[in-house]
């Protein structure tokens, strides 16, 4: 059977698209780099083939050399080439030295790292951090630029990185331009409402700093989550 003549729920680029890369079994995943088949098999055949070559499966393809992979029918040039970079590319990440991440304790050691990038800031920016079960910090991502209460700051946008990257927990930073640190009206809302929703989704809201000109409130330490 022809890909093309496959149910669109059952194509791995549109599977891809759909629910993600992590979907994809290591066939598909092939499937999607080789692009095409030929005309006696599909691309997920011919992944499917090449996978078989020996029992190691994917470890053995990430051994072989151009001339092994051109002994499969419909592995030509272009095939082999596209293949052979896609597993180099895997090799060369998995021997990338590990990441030194900042480690988060307290809420000091969220202002420490914020302090003085935010402190003279003359519009507020407004930061989510991604951690990990070790405390890490595996994301920083800004999701507005303004007044917090009037600048797109939806749940939806704010924990859909944390969904995408398994985060589990967030916090959140902000600077108030003015230099003073105290939480308004607004800030205390809106971190409501982000709380709440990190509740719906198991994501929990560890805590919400707010950087002022060389002082800063934490909103845990102040009992407001």
């Amino acid at each position: 059977m022809n890909m093309n003549d496959l149910p669109i729920w059952e194509k791995p680029r549109e599977k891809m698209l759909r629910e993600g890369v992590e979907s994809l079994s290591t066939a598909e995943i092939i499937a999607v780099i080789l692009r095409t088949g030929t005309r006696e098999k599909s691309a997920m055949e011919l992944a499917t083939e090449l996978l078989a070559i020996d029992k190691r499966g994917l470890r053995h393809l990430a051994e072989c050399s151009p001339e092994e992979l051109k002994q499969i029918n419909g592995m030509g040039d272009a095939k082999v080439c596209e293949l052979m970079a896609a597993l180099e590319l895997g090799k060369r990440l998995a021997t990338l030295p590990q990441e030194m991440r900042a480690v988060i304790r307290c809420s000091d050691d969220i202002a420490a790292i914020f302090m003085e990038r935010l402190r003279y800031e003359k519009k507020e920016h407004f930061k989510c951090l991604l951690i990990n079960s070790r405390g890490e910090i595996i994301e920083e991502s800004e999701i507005s630029v303004g007044d917090l209460t009037s600048s797109p700051s939806h749940p939806r946008e704010v924990f859909i990185n944390a969904i995408r990257r398994s985060a589990g927990s967030v916090a959140f930073v902000h600077n108030h331009p003015s230099g003073d640190p105290e939480p308004s009206p607004g800030d205390i809302e809106s971190t409501r409402r982000l709380v709440e929703a990190g509740e719906l989704l198991g994501i929990p809201v560890i805590d919400h700093i707010i950087i002022g000109d060389g002082a800063y409130v934490s909103m845990k330490g102040r009992g407001m989550l």
